[in-house]
Formats: C-alpha cells, sequence, structure tokens
C-alpha cells in the first residue's frame, strides 16, 4: 500500500499547515479589492451635485431665526478642469447668484436643477454667492467656496 495516504502524527503538523495556508489563500483572493478598469469617453466633465438648504429655529423670546445654505459648502477642482456643477433647488423659492470675479450668473428655483458648466485657469478661491441672500440681515450669507488648485 503506498504509503503517501497513511496519517501518522508526524504527517498531521505539514497537513494542517497545507490546510491553513490554502484557507489563507482563500480569504486573501476573496478580500482583496477588485480593479476594475473604467473608461471616461461617454463622460466628458465631472460631476458635483449641490443643493440649496435651509436652518430654522427660535429664540428663547420666540424669534424666528432662519438661513439659507449651499451644501456642500465648499467644493474642489483642478485648474483647467471641466465640471458640471448640478444645483438641485431645496429651500427656498429662488436663489440669484454669481460666482465671484468670472461672468457666470444664474438663478436657482425650487425643485429644478440647475448646471452651471465651470472651468478654472486660474488657481485660488471663487465664493459662490446667492444675491438673494447675501447677508444676515437677508437670512444669509449664503456661500459656498470654490477651490481651484
Amino acid at each position: 500500500m503506498n504509503q503517501f495516504f497513511i496519517i501518522n502524527s508526524r504527517k498531521i503538523p505539514k497537513i494542517f499547515l497545507l490546510i491553513l495556508c490554502v484557507v489563507a489563500a482563500f480569504i486573501w483572493y476573496n478580500f482583496q479589492m477588485k480593479v476594475v478598469p473604467v473608461s471616461n469617453e461617454n463622460q466628458t466633465n465631472r460631476e458635483i451635485q449641490m443643493i440649496t438648504g435651509e436652518f430654522v429655529t427660535e429664540t428663547a423670546d420666540g424669534k424666528k431665526i432662519e438661513v439659507y445654505r449651499f451644501d456642500p459648502g465648499t467644493i474642489y477642482l483642478k485648474k483647467g478642469e471641466e465640471v458640471d456643477l448640478k444645483i438641485l433647488g431645496v429651500n427656498g423659492d429662488e436663489h440669484t447668484f454669481l460666482i465671484e470675479n468670472t461672468d457666470i450668473k444664474g438663478r436657482i428655483e425650487k425643485g429644478k436643477e440647475t448646471i452651471v458648466p465651470l472651468q478654472f485657469d486660474k488657481p485660488g478661491t471663487y465664493r459662490l454667492i446667492c444675491i438673494t441672500h447675501k447677508d444676515k440681515e437677508n437670512n444669509g450669507p449664503m456661500i459656498a467656496y470654490i477651490i481651484v488648485d
């Protein structure tokens, strides 16, 4: 009879080590991040989603305080990158806006999505300012920061 198939006390540690290696290799393989190649052939611009939001509270003396915000309040772009900023109007009927130090102006309406194409040739911080809510007296400031590097 072939002695390979006979299990004795000297072979048990070797068999255990072999089984342990097989199980470890199986676990390692199955928990590796699967890398899938992605092609951007059909999409030319990166999309960034933003919403208009509102915070409302009441002071101890019963005065209502509200403020409007962009969310996220800060976005990051690379110099020269083409981006579609998609702003969904959630709170507030209308927000007229501009992007400081550019010619970009527009309007966001409640329940609608406004698409703002962006591309900056100079690094810096650009402020997206809601003119309707520009300061504390007008339930603001409603400002988002566009950081370009």
